[in-house]
């Protein structure tokens, strides 16, 4: 059974701060990656370590050089992924609408 991928609102004014050509690549790749089993942890899709100041609980990395990270939370009981923020890692800092967050 599939789970409804929900974007939030702030995700959309997050986009403007990634390049107009990797919007559909990140669109795709989370719905591909996060719609069956999105707790399933792989090379690509990992639970953080504590919950980010946003209330994430895990992030996909997609992109060239897996630049670009989605954070999101899963709500099993509804069957829904809350995909919160957007960001882009640069060496060892994730920028997210230009502000740095920590993982």
């Amino acid at each position: 059974m599939d789970f409804e991928i929900v974007f939030a609102e702030a995700v959309k004014q997050l986009l403007a701060s990634i390049q107009r050509r990797y919007h559909s690549l990140i669109f795709q790749t989370t719905v591909e990656q996060l719609r069956f089993e999105p707790t399933t942890e792989t090379r690509n899709r990992k639970p953080l370590k504590r919950p980010t100041e946003i209330g994430a609980t895990w992030e996909l990395r997609l992109g060239p050089n897996n630049r670009f990270r989605v954070l999101y939370e899963v709500l099993p009981e509804s069957r829904e992924v809350h995909i919160l923020a957007l960001g882009i890692k640069r060496g060892n800092r994730l920028l997210v609408g230009g502000k740095e967050i920590e993982l």
